[in-house]
């Protein structure tokens, strides 16, 4: 995040000496993107950072993805997916639905503390649907429920602890997420145009200390996973400062941009990231020209496959579709898509629509996970014309 916080106990100057009440070096770690040339976050811990005891190669259970083959739009619904144990977490416990070489998104219902983890191959944006929790991290605590996206920079550690169920879609990039550049002045602030502002973000409040010896933590990395051993625990971090930290941000939050006739999806971006985008669809006031047509229109995404996560409220230009809550449509590039036969004239005279959507657009094609093809409905394709191979 691109604005100066401050946390816990600092020493005055940088890179000079911060002594334990007990006489010894706290000792400095920095956290950078783009080497020493970007945002950073200098902090101070109790123990080396560097420590580690032991290190194993994990078996990666995210699974390969396939091909959208044939090319057709698709309909998953997320409820109908089930895990094998009571105990499954938000990271282990993750199912791949889609994946390219850019990001591979997946979702997990977690309802049990996930293992210390970091992603060392690029930042994490995680999407609370249902329940709430903690998300633990080296930076402090952070509440979370829905609604929130929680965006974990990379080489974060951090894990999750549901205080309820907890239902995450989990967007794993191979570089940074932020906030559109166009939203952001050259210093970093957020311009007046933008949809929401450094008011609307939380960040840690305090340090999270906690003791412990030979601590696991399973890393993320290029080459796959890697659990490594640290002779103390590496939530000891008694003061940090700087640009770079983990941040929520809840969707309820975004302040919708409406005009006279209809608005394109980038009115909507909240995110962006290595050749993706995440935008928020959230209830708003529609267009108020006297002949506006409030749903979209039919439109081909030459560039890019869309991806729906609907989450809250009745979409309009879905219904009729057999999309409901928990539902992800996926239009990809090459196939022209739009509203549902009638939603246009449905939609006619609507003053408001009470719609809560996730869209991540991708600008290299999504390929399907095995979450993905365990929840598919495969009568959507056919759902325009009304009649296809598994609709007679």
């Amino acid at each position: 995040m691109a604005y100066y916080r401050q946390v816990g106990e600092i020493p005055r100057k940088r890179h000079t000496q911060f002594r334990t009440p007990e006489g010894g070096l706290y000792a400095e770690e920095l956290m950078g993107v783009e080497g020493f040339s970007a945002d950073s976050a200098l902090l101070y811990h109790r123990h080396l950072p560097t420590a580690i005891v032991d290190a194993v190669t994990v078996e990666d259970t995210r699974g390969a993805t396939s091909p959208n083959l044939p090319l057709k739009p698709r309909h998953f619904r997320t409820p109908a997916l089930t895990w094998d144990s009571d105990g499954v977490d938000a990271v282990t416990g993750r199912r791949t639905l889609f994946g390219n070489a850019d990001v591979t998104i997946g979702f997990v219902v977690a309802t049990a503390p996930s293992p210390l983890y970091r992603n060392a191959a690029g930042d994490e944006l995680l999407y609370v649907q249902s329940g709430e929790g903690v998300v633990e991290t080296i930076y402090g605590a952070l509440p979370v429920g829905e609604g929130d996206y929680v965006v974990l920079p990379t080489s974060c550690t951090y894990r999750v602890v549901p205080e309820r169920p907890m239902s995450v879609l989990v967007l794993e990039a191979t570089g940074h997420i932020g906030p559109p550049r166009r939203y952001l002045s050259a210093k970093g602030q957020f311009l007046e145009h933008s949809p929401y502002c450094e008011r609307d973000i939380r960040g840690p409040v305090e340090p999270l200390l906690v003791d412990g010896e030979d601590v696991d933590v399973l890393v993320r990395h290029r080459a796959g996973l890697t659990r490594f051993t640290y002779a103390n625990h590496p939530f000891d971090v008694v003061g940090w400062d700087g640009c770079l930290y983990p941040w929520v941000f809840n969707i309820r939050d975004f302040e919708p941009i409406t005009g006279r006739v209809h608005q394109p999806p980038p009115v909507h971006q909240t995110f962006e990231g290595p050749n993706f985008v995440v935008c928020s669809f959230c209830p708003r006031k529609v267009d108020y020209h006297p002949l506006a047509i409030p749903v979209p229109y039919n439109h081909a995404n030459v560039d890019s496959d869309e991806l729906m996560f609907y989450v809250g409220g009745d979409y309009e230009a879905r219904k009729g579709s057999g999309i409901g809550i928990g539902s992800l449509s996926l239009h990809p590039s090459g196939c022209t898509h739009g509203p549902q036969p009638g939603a246009v004239e449905a939609s006619l005279g609507a003053e408001a629509f009470d719609e809560t959507a996730v869209m991540v657009d991708t600008f290299r094609p999504l390929e399907l996970g095995e979450a993905a093809l365990a929840c598919e409905d495969p009568k959507y394709a056919w759902s325009w014309a009304r009649r296809g191979p598994d609709l007679g």
